[in-house]
């Protein structure tokens, strides 16, 4: 059935955008369209909000500068801890090198559920239980959304913002090349324990024997924790699931228990669960849009975490799209500037993250040592990098 515009059978007097997602970009998106006067609408897949799923993630400056602009940055980044530093050492714990780039620590779910309640509060209509399955563009000022409850809504457009394994992707570019296996399994956990010392904002990352850790203790006493490690083939998603947290663990603690005590004390003493999931970037695709349709984050051009960037580009993506659309006559002009504006970045910030991750787990002892021989002046030429990442702002206030 079709979708009734704000409770009646009567056409809305507003462009009316349908906007697929309530992660990270959706909302962001939403909110910046509500600003230009254009009528958003979150469609959200999952049947409840999720706020304790998942785990966490850096937010660095070019992510929150784009909150500050929408004026919610300190709103939902209340439950946010900062990190001043990231220090990274070998697994003998001697200091390598070390970024001074600031970034807000925060749990995922956390986030969401602030970009979300900010949305909310400012009228935005937010729709759960309706999961994609499939887009129609009847012509190029229009979109249809098909949900697998038997609804459709329309749209002046459609922006896809539903993730690395998109559904808009796939219906509006069914020939576009699918999600790639980096080579890494990650894994994400909390913990507690009196015996490592407050980190006083610095997260401490470990080049180890066999994997790579990176932790931060925050001053709530909780520890958040990540660990890598290379594996040639990808998994089955039934395969990992399989195994118990108890196993992961064990499994964990024989991997890194030639490096330093504080990794495998962190380890043992993890309580809940822990995540686990291989690492996928998305190579670059031909084009992003088709005509009423435009993806944007990780649906368009998602990034493995090793350069904690995936949230931040989502957010400038926002920005960017919805000043395109703003300063255009036509939504396809818009979708057509947006992808022009941002493609070289992001396929340049993907290829990064992916050589960051190769470097994490060298095969053996030669090549270790060389990697922490070789690694402080690699770090230290590529802070340029992280400066040029970090410092990227978006001026709403200037014409595209």
């Amino acid at each position: 059935m079709k979708e009734r515009i704000n409770g009646s059978d009567e056409p809305a007097t507003k462009r009316k955008a349908l906007i697929i997602g309530c992660g990270v970009a959706g909302p962001v998106l939403a909110m910046y369209l509500q600003r230009t006067g254009i009528t958003p609408v979150i469609y959200e897949g999952q049947p409840e909000p999720r706020d304790d799923a998942g785990f966490f993630l850096n937010l660095a400056a070019n992510g929150t500068d784009v909150l500050d602009t929408l004026g919610i940055g300190d709103e939902v980044l209340e439950h946010g801890h900062r990190t001043k530093n990231l220090v990274f050492q070998n697994h003998r714990q001697k200091q390598l090198g070390e970024n001074p780039q600031e970034t807000v620590l925060i749990k995922r779910g956390r986030l969401t559920e602030g970009l979300r309640e900010a949305a909310l509060d400012r009228g935005i209509e937010v729709n759960f239980g309706k999961r994609l399955t499939d887009v129609q563009i009847p012509h190029d000022e229009m979109a249809i959304a098909y949900f697998d409850d038997g609804t459709e809504a329309h749209g002046d457009f459609l922006v896809g913002c539903d993730g690395i394994h998109s559904q808009t992707r796939r219906s509006i570019l069914p020939n576009t090349p699918e999600p790639e296996y980096t080579g890494i399994i990650d894994s994400g956990a909390f913990a507690r324990t009196e015996s490592i010392p407050p980190s006083d904002g610095v997260m401490r990352m470990t080049f180890g024997v066999d994997g790579f850790f990176g932790y931060q203790k925050v001053p709530t006493g909780e520890i958040y924790w990540f660990e890598n490690h290379e594996r040639a083939t990808a998994p089955e998603r039934t395969e990992l699931d399989a195994i118990s947290t108890p196993e992961w663990k064990e499994k964990l603690l024989r991997r890194h228990r030639d490096d330093h005590d504080e990794i495998t004390e962190i380890i043992r003493s993890t309580e809940g669960e822990i995540g686990k999931w291989p690492v996928y970037d998305l190579p670059s695709l031909p084009t992003w849009y088709r005509e009423s349709v435009c993806l944007i984050g990780d649906a368009a051009h998602a990034t493995s975490p090793h350069v904690g960037q995936g949230a931040s580009l989502a957010m400038e993506d926002a920005i960017v799209l919805a000043k395109c659309v703003r300063d255009s006559e036509h939504v396809s002009d818009a979708f057509e500037t947006f992808e022009t504006l941002r493609r070289e970045r992001v396929k340049d910030i993907v290829k990064k993250s992916r050589e960051t991750g190769n470097q994490k787990a060298p095969s053996n002892v030669v090549t270790r040592k060389m990697r922490d021989i070789v690694l402080p002046f690699f770090l230290k030429r590529g802070m340029k990098n992280f400066e040029q990442i970090y410092s990227y702002r978006v001026n709403w206030n200037e014409s595209v």
